[in-house]
């Protein structure tokens, strides 16, 4: 057995009578309001073996790595035996503290292991352990062994929001269901602010390790947001924006992914609420699919403008040159819903995610499975 660990940040509401050792987090936003955030750790007892099959196991895009049905098997784990610890904001003794600074804290000495970290945000219909399950997954893949990024060790911190999808009445299923994204969809709005103070502490909390002489680890942070996480990004933007003094976003982090993107398709461009995004990193990764049937039902049954997540963006010529566009169409089998939709956790896809976190060069074609597609340097198609 082998022990598994966690950090997440979460604005939903605690379950159980204690919250800095709750029994889980459930439905709805804090009692605190929607941007109030809790900073944790969450432990759980899983089979080193099983989870190295799943890791090394050949999946249909003929890579390996099969991190859907890992996160499927790490949820009846976390069910079973996972331990909730948030950082607690007054101790026995009446002092106050800052949950954030205390966790952030934490990462940089895990950090200074030469690991990166990455800031997960999941999307759509994902109850609590269903979210754990998936970051503690990624987590997994992103270390798994490789010769091209062997030394570069990931660390995520999972940003969890009430995206649970709750169904409501209605007279008939596609009402329903309809009725259930909508849901989260207002939800995902409002958690943007929250997981846009997230963002802003850690900002703060540079600044204060610049002001004591801290020494900066010399690792990077990333972000990866799945589906309709990408809209919680898009609305935290705005915070950002909002609180910062100068006339462009810190630049916080290396790489962010964009996968299955469940946002517009010309979000990204000048005059968007997305149009800011690349200040925030020195590269954005967009990965499309555009058989993913998850975005096809968001784009045709609910109304949605041509999502991001399916042919990518609308004018690639209006984006800035940082972002890049990857098609995953060709390697993803059809008729899996879950790897249509889910694939960032799968093979191929990850191992160029992994490469991108190890600083590999987006034109090195050596280590890459991609080639070059359309009239721009930064199209690209896994092959």
């Amino acid at each position: 057995m082998v022990e598994l660990k966690l950090y997440y940040v979460t604005n939903r509401r605690h379950e159980g009578n204690d919250r800095w050792n709750p029994d889980g987090y459930g439905f709805g936003f804090s009692d605190d309001g929607a941007e109030n955030l809790r900073f944790g750790k969450v432990t759980a007892q899983a089979d080193d073996q099983q989870i190295s099959n799943y890791l090394n196991a050949e999946t249909t895009d003929k890579g390996s790595g099969n991190g859907i049905q890992l996160g499927g098997y790490l949820e009846e784990r976390i069910k079973a035996n996972g331990t909730i610890n948030a950082f607690a904001e007054i101790l026995p003794d009446g002092t106050q503290k800052l949950a954030s600074k205390e966790m952030f804290q934490e990462v940089k000495s895990e950090m200074e292991k030469a690991t990166d970290t990455i800031v997960y945000a999941h999307g759509y219909a994902v109850k609590w352990t269903e979210a754990v399950a998936n970051a503690l997954s990624l987590q997994a893949m992103l270390n798994k062994k490789d010769e091209n990024v062997e030394n570069q060790k990931v660390l995520v911190i999972l940003f969890t929001w009430p995206s649970d999808g709750r169904y409501v009445l209605a007279e008939d299923a596609r009402k329903i269901f309809l009725g259930a994204y909508r849901s989260d969809r207002v939800e995902a709005e409002a958690s943007g602010a929250a997981l846009g103070r997230g963002i802003l502490k850690l900002r703060d909390f540079f600044i204060d390790m610049r002001k004591t002489g801290q020494p900066a680890c010399n690792q990077c942070i990333h972000i990866l947001c799945h589906s309709m996480g990408n809209y919680v990004l898009q609305n935290a933007l705005t915070t950002i924006a909002n609180n910062t003094p100068t006339s462009a976003l810190p630049a916080l982090f290396e790489h962010i992914f964009l996968c299955s993107a469940d946002v517009d398709d010309t979000v990204l461009e000048p005059d968007q609420t997305m149009g800011i995004l690349h200040q925030l990193s020195s590269s954005v990764s967009i990965y499309y699919n555009r058989e993913d049937k998850a975005l096809w039902f968001s784009d045709k049954l609910k109304g949605n403008p041509d999502r991001l997540g399916t042919n990518g963006a609308a004018r690639p010529a209006a984006v800035h040159k940082k972002i890049h566009q990857i098609d995953c169409t060709a390697i993803i089998q059809e008729g899996i819903v879950s790897n249509e939709h889910s694939y960032y956790m799968y093979g191929k896809t990850n191992r160029d995610i992994r490469l991108s976190i190890a600083n590999t060069n987006h034109y090195d074609l050596e280590k890459r499975e991609r080639r070059q597609i359309g009239n721009f340097t930064n199209e690209w198609k896994l092959i």
